[in-house]
């Protein structure tokens, strides 16, 4: 068998989980494999060899990324290198368009086959992306069912391979035991906090969501659970910290999916928690804020109905959006309350997110079917089979 050299990357969490599990299904035909490049804790876990690291490119906002150029610079750096010095085989890129399109272009003239994994959201804004994605991407895996469609009628060679949390979304431990673990009870409601992944937006959410817990309080009788990716907080999130005790949340670390599938209702960041919480059947309210200037800016760039990926799958709007003015305490509270005081809503709600994980859900095993993507076109531009 030829040895083979394969760059992975990824840019920020949910890129480095999906990128992970898909290393893993490979290994099973190519267990002899270099995998190689930007890489988290979930790509190390799986034997994925760090040229350069995850956590140093993770920024949201146009203008909030600005501040962070030269430490994105520097791993991009990184990964250019490696093109050329490890020669790779084959390049598997990762969601993070604003870096991983540049690096196909290396990869495009180094010969290089790339498998674009998670497509841009070019049917939302910045379409122009669409010719770097034709000239530089071999094969495209969309993870919405409306992204196939759309990307082969600009001429772009598309797969739908299904939403890979599909198969990965699950709790770790009963409701029993998590309730004991944390001390929950069973007849007060669970309102979930999850303001998002990423420290800088995480610290933007989190004084309109404290807002929301003091308004919520006098009127239902509520338990406040914050979820946050583990070693989330560091040295000198005391005050933050303290905050939370004084107002009786629940602080859980590295566990989303056990907190989300045991939430009444959750106030979650617009982004992928979303979608897990459709898997988990979670009623939710989504919400996102960034700097004044970056949210001017990106609403004459974005063209969609809605913000949320839930209500765009569904076409409809079936959780709240709550985006930028509009996410502050004072509306968080009053949708909390609305949905907490009606069973039939919360009902419906879950009815809803159930249809959107039916529609994420209809397809072959989504991490099966992209490493059949990614062997069928090692041997296509190689000539060799690699199918141990």
């Amino acid at each position: 068998m030829v040895a083979l050299r394969i760059m992975v990357s990824a840019g920020e969490a949910s890129g480095d989980l999906y990128a992970a599990r898909l290393v893993e299904r490979l290994r099973e035909h190519l267990p002899d494999a270099d995998f190689f490049g930007c890489a988290g804790p979930e790509m190390k876990a799986a034997g994925v060899r760090p040229v350069a690291d995850v956590a140093r490119l993770s920024v949201v906002g146009l203008l909030e990324v600005v501040a962070h150029i030269p430490r994105v610079y520097g791993e991009y750096r990184k990964m250019v290198r490696s093109v050329w010095r490890d020669r790779p085989h084959l390049a598997i890129l990762t969601d993070s368009p604003d870096f991983h399109l540049r690096l196909a272009a290396h990869l495009k003239k180094a010969g290089v086959p790339v498998v674009y994994f998670v497509a841009p959201q070019v049917w939302a804004w910045r379409r122009r992306r669409i010719r770097a994605i034709k000239c530089n991407i071999d094969r495209l895996l969309c993870i919405f069912p409306f992204e196939e469609d759309f990307f082969r009628r600009h001429g772009v060679a598309a797969d739908y391979i299904g939403h890979p949390l599909a198969t990965l979304v699950k709790p770790a431990a009963s409701r029993e035991v998590f309730f004991r673990k944390y001390g929950l009870s069973e007849n007060r409601a669970v309102v979930s906090l999850l303001p998002g992944s990423r420290r800088g937006e995480a610290f933007r959410h989190l004084p309109h969501l404290l807002d929301a817990v003091a308004r919520i309080r006098p009127s239902c009788d509520a338990q406040f659970v914050l979820a946050t990716p583990a070693a989330f907080w560091r040295a000198g999130d005391e005050p933050v910290l303290r905050r939370l005790r004084e107002q009786a949340v629940i602080c859980v670390a590295g566990e989303t999916w056990d907190v989300l599938a045991n939430s009444d209702l959750a106030l979650a960041a617009s982004g992928t928690v979303t979608i897990e919480a459709a898997f988990l059947g979670a009623p939710l309210v989504t919400y996102y804020r960034v700097t004044a200037a970056s949210w001017l800016l990106g609403r004459f760039l974005v063209d969609v109905p809605f913000y949320s990926m839930v209500n765009l799958v569904a076409g409809k709007a079936i959780v709240p959006e709550l985006m930028q003015n509009e996410m502050r305490g004072e509306r968080l509270a009053a949708e909390a309350l609305r949905i907490l005081a009606d069973p039939g809503e919360r009902e419906r709600m879950r009815s809803d997110l159930a249809r959107v994980a039916a529609l994420l859900s209809g397809h072959a095993e989504p991490m099966q079917r992209a490493a059949d993507v990614v062997r069928h076109l090692l041997t296509d531009k190689h000539g060799v089979s690699y199918v141990a």
